[in-house]
């Protein structure tokens, strides 16, 4: 039986911000280990035994930074195919372009393994042993989703009532009266948004239930523009059919509607990972309860937790705070009131700030720039390219640059000229001029670039050439 680990990569992680960001979603969260949510997603559906690629559907702007992640810890080299969204459409989308493309690409009898990139399981032979259950229950057709044996009465979660593999019924997140009664019954399974199923078996279902999704994403794949390259495919989905999609979730279009849906009850140290709080809980505390990453000075502190990745952070006489320190942004938040951050999210969307969607540090497919210093008049940035990448030969309007390369080799593209500019070494270009910045060397590329103009917006850029297809 082929079996393909399907990873939905998205979502704001609102929750969790200042560190998840619009550009820099949950997923691409770093725990204490070193390793990204994402990447753990990624190794819990790869290390499967019957594991034949990795699906990802993702937004079209996260792709090279999912390409990086997943080269970080894809060691045995498995295949990996991605299905790049232009904007979200809600789970019932993805996973209906999902199953037309392993169905075409795998056959009918394929099973999908659905997973959110922004879980956490710490028991890995756990969840291969539900994964098992799953598809034995997927042979005959079913439409599998997994339910946790809860520990709590959990507000934040939706419920599942189940008899054995039997769904009895779905229900919405209760108040925290019904929760405690749905805990104390042992009917009652958190719902983890995890699904296992073939793939003709999902899509007659959709068929079924949701024909208008189905056949409106038809027409979306039927539109996209296909790549393939070695131990990869890649689909990018066209934004004009996919604004033609309806939004819905696959609970509400699909697995609260069919008869064929079956659970597989589990206990495999599951957490969706929902706020700071949950976060935290993930760090050993010490004898006062504190759970620190970073560098911190504490005086009469007790049960917070305090994350900082680069600065030192003092507290003193202070409790159940949570405190996450950024080059950007700090949050300071009660701890009993961790899923209320939400909101400054949405008052930063509201604003337009740019502290909703990037960090100073922004992810680019060629590499990385960080913003040093900024005023209205100069910006400051530092720029580093991957060994053989190169910017878009482009041009700016209302800026001029100077380029100082501190290591490495750049090859620039100034006007008429080609150059090759090394290490202390500086170049300028004036406003106007056509240019462009490659990294013909194996070691990466590290420059400082000091901007001057009337305008310094990012959105001050004509495109002439992108090898990314940004043109």
């Amino acid at each position: 039986m082929k079996l393909i680990p399907t990873i939905l990569c998205g979502g704001a992680g609102s929750r969790l911000w200042p560190v998840s960001r619009e550009m820099h979603p949950k997923p691409f969260i770093r725990l204490a280990d070193g390793q990204s949510l994402l990447q753990k997603a990624f190794i819990r559906g790869a290390v499967l035994p019957q594991a034949e690629e990795v699906l990802t559907v993702t937004n079209r702007e996260l792709f090279f930074k999912t390409k990086d992640e997943y080269r970080e810890v894809n060691q045995a080299g498995l295949k990996t195919s991605y299905i790049l969204e232009p904007f979200g459409r809600n789970t019932a989308a993805a996973i209906a372009a999902a199953a037309m493309h392993v169905s075409a690409t795998h056959g009918e009898d394929a099973m999908l393994l659905v997973l959110a990139a922004d879980h956490l399981i710490s028991d890995q032979q756990a969840f291969a042993d539900a994964v098992a259950k799953a598809m034995a229950l997927a042979q005959q057709g079913k439409l599998v989703t997994f339910g946790i044996q809860p520990n709590a009465p959990e507000t934040g979660y939706g419920y599942i009532e189940a008899e054995g593999n039997e769904v009895r019924r779905f229900v919405e997140k209760p108040s925290q009266e019904i929760a405690v009664e749905y805990v104390a019954s042992g009917r009652f399974l958190w719902n983890s948004g995890m699904f296992l199923f073939q793939a003709g078996a999902m899509l007659k279902a959709m068929e079924q239930h949701c024909p208008d999704i189905l056949s409106a994403t038809r027409s979306c794949l039927d539109a996209s523009r296909k790549s393939e390259g070695k131990d990869m495919i890649e689909l990018e989905l066209d934004a004009t059919c996919f604004a033609q999609v309806p939004d819905n979730s696959i609970d509400y279009a699909v697995m609260e509607q069919s008869k064929e849906v079956a659970v597989v009850p589990c206990s495999i140290g599951w957490s969706d990972i929902g706020s700071w709080s949950a976060l935290g809980d993930l760090v050993a505390p010490d004898a006062q309860g504190n759970r620190i990453e970073g560098e911190a000075l504490l005086h009469d502190v007790s049960n917070c937790y305090i994350q900082s990745s680069q600065r030192m952070i003092g507290a003193v006489g202070v409790d159940n705070l949570i405190i996450v320190d950024t080059p950007d942004a700090l949050l300071i938040a009660d701890k009993s009131r961790s899923q209320e951050v939400k909101h400054l999210y949405k008052q930063l969307q509201a604003q337009g700030h740019e502290a909703h969607k990037h960090h100073l540090t922004v992810h680019r497919p060629w590499g990385t720039y960080t913003v040093l210093e900024e005023d209205p008049a100069y910006k400051i940035k530092r720029i580093e390219v991957k060994p053989g990448a190169s910017l878009s030969l482009q041009m700016h309007h209302h800026r001029s640059e100077h380029w100082i390369v501190v290591s490495g080799m750049a090859k620039v593209t100034n006007g008429d000229m080609e150059l090759f500019v090394r290490t202390n070494e500086s170049t300028y270009i004036p406003a106007g001029h056509m240019h462009r910045l490659e990294n013909p060397g194996v070691l990466d590329l590290v420059m400082i670039e000091v901007q001057s103009g009337q305008y310094l917006g990012e959105d001050d850029i004509v495109r002439f050439q992108d090898v990314y297809g940004r043109v």
